[in-house]
């Protein structure tokens, strides 16, 4: 099974829920074989309320996600006109906990999310 992926444009600001979060570069990761797309951004929560009491916290995160496999390359490009890929999901939990290692330790990413 195979998704999609659109490439944002990098080191620009996506506004989200008490913050934004900013792509800032794609990787093409051999692995096992094949090539693994990841994308490593920075996430910033300008406040948000977490508790019952109140407290607001603010903070940054560097983050991974994984759209998985390549199986093509921005092959097609979506109505905004922005690239788009075919990616397959890693489903494989020793896959994804080998990549993890490799985020956690290269790209420093502390949030890590496979599609």
């Amino acid at each position: 099974m195979s998704t999609k992926y659109t490439h944002l444009p990098l080191s620009k600001d996506v506004e989200a829920f008490a913050g934004y979060y900013t792509p800032e570069k794609e990787v093409r990761l051999g692995y096992d074989g094949r090539e693994v797309l990841y994308v490593i951004g920075k996430t910033v929560i300008e406040s948000a309320c977490a508790d019952s009491d109140g407290h607001c916290v603010a903070g940054s995160w560097i983050y991974a996600i994984v759209p998985g496999y390549i199986v093509s390359w921005q092959n097609t490009r979506n109505e905004a006109g922005l690239p788009v890929s075919e990616t397959e999901p890693i489903s494989d939990k020793e896959a994804q906990d080998d990549i993890r290692r490799i985020l956690e330790t290269n790209e420093a990413a502390s949030l890590i999310g496979f599609w």
